[in-house]
């Protein structure tokens, strides 16, 4: 059954409405099932007895298959359609989960992360996605949509599995695996084909990354892409352990906060991305988001009462709900038509690389201080807020 989405003058307008509600959708549903997991997996962890040293590896790990995969599956979605990967990711995600809910030791929890790493090009491929379907104008916006079906999955996933949870940690597992299989049903039934396939074999993208690194603007967008998600993974992946060891937060308490962080990256991104970015430029929006986040993290990283750090916590929301959608524009504009996929593909294996290095060292520093993750993470966006003075604003619209 395909489904390509053939644009003509007259149904331009209802086409790229009809294309963006539908990978919307899939990618919302998508994140809500992973949103139900993510939060629990360190308690899950040390039902088998891990360390916090080996809570780090295995968010490490789906990273480390990620990264050996994304710029295949990238390159896959230039050659033969965003929609099949797409499906092929999601039914990935859904196999792992169920693996996660049979896992009796720590050897299957880890052997889950990777099967959902070495098939987790959901992301990345809508990132494409929606550099097929919008004009130059229009990415800004159309990304913080989807930043938005990001967020929305992290309101409802943690608080359904935060829920969940007091049934006992596998419940939460199964369904996120039935989430799953219902995001790759709407994407066989309602998501059309945005893509030509490319004419010829190209080159593994592994061989490439060299020659992508070396472009002038291309290059700087992906060292900084690097550093971003380092940054971000710290605070991600630290968060459960981190308010555990200050607050005495649980599972339950955790959902509801990143449910809370969820809510304003929606608004944010849904409401305000695409108003922003129109009077000040993607440029000018992505420093001031990094700017917010920089103050945010410092913030908690210090604060003593839980009322300060749910204020911190609000401007990192903030923040990013800003710098990152205005930077994937950038970055989707660095690239052909005919390379977006690979291009997000490589960018999303060095969002992997991040996950490995971020969930390593912030839980490992951890261990000598609660402080030290999220100021180590401040300081890495400093130094991202500097590259980006070196990239030029592009046109506002």
């Amino acid at each position: 059954m395909s489904r390509v989405l053939r644009i003509t003058p007259a149904s331009e307008a209802h086409l790229k409405r009809r294309a963006l509600l539908a990978v919307f959708l899939t990618i919302c549903v998508s994140l809500i099932g992973f949103g139900i997991v993510i939060p629990l997996l360190p308690f899950y962890a040390q039902r088998f007895q891990a360390s916090e040293w080996q809570v780090g590896l295995l968010f490490a790990s789906f990273s480390l298959a990620q990264l050996i995969a994304a710029p295949i599956l990238g390159d896959w979605s230039d050659r033969w359609g965003r929609r099949p990967v797409l499906i092929l990711s999601l039914l990935g995600s859904a196999l792992s989960f169920v693996m996660l809910a049979l896992a009796g030791n720590l050897f299957w929890l880890f052997a889950s992360r990777i099967v959902d790493g070495f098939t987790g090009g959901n992301i990345t491929t809508a990132r494409a996605y929606i550099a097929d379907i919008s004009e130059p104008r229009e990415r800004a916006r159309n990304y913080g949509l989807i930043g938005a079906a990001f967020g929305l999955g992290f309101i409802l996933g943690p608080a359904l599995g935060g829920g969940l949870a007091r049934f006992g940690l596998e419940v939460p597992a199964w369904t996120a695996a039935g989430i799953s299989l219902l995001a790759a049903a709407l994407g066989w039934w309602w998501l059309p084909e945005t893509v030509h396939t490319t004419p010829a074999r190209r080159p593994s993208p592994w061989r490439e990354l060299p020659m992508l690194i070396r472009r002038p603007l291309l290059g700087r967008l992906l060292w900084m892409d690097l550093i971003l998600w380092s940054a971000f993974s710290v605070y991600q992946t630290t968060f459960p352990l981190f308010t555990h060891k200050r607050f005495g937060f649980g599972p339950v308490e955790n959902g509801y906060v990143l449910a809370m962080v969820g809510l304003i990256g929606v608004l944010m991104q849904a409401m305000v991305v695409g108003r922003v970015v129109h009077v000040l430029g993607e440029r000018a929006t992505m420093r001031m988001g990094l700017g917010l986040n920089i103050a945010g993290l410092m913030g908690a990283a210090f604060v003593p009462s839980v009322t300060l750090f749910l204020v911190a916590v609000c401007f990192a929301a903030i923040g990013g709900a800003l710098a990152l959608p205005s930077f994937t524009s950038l970055l989707s504009q660095s690239a052909g038509a005919d390379e977006q996929g690979r291009i997000q593909g490589v960018g999303g294996a060095l969002e992997s690389l991040a996950r490995i290095i971020g969930p390593v060292w912030g839980n490992g520093l951890l261990h000598y201080g609660d402080a030290l993750p999220y100021a180590s993470a401040a300081m890495l966006l400093v130094l991202a807020s500097f590259i980006a003075r070196d990239i030029p604003e592009k046109e506002r619209y």
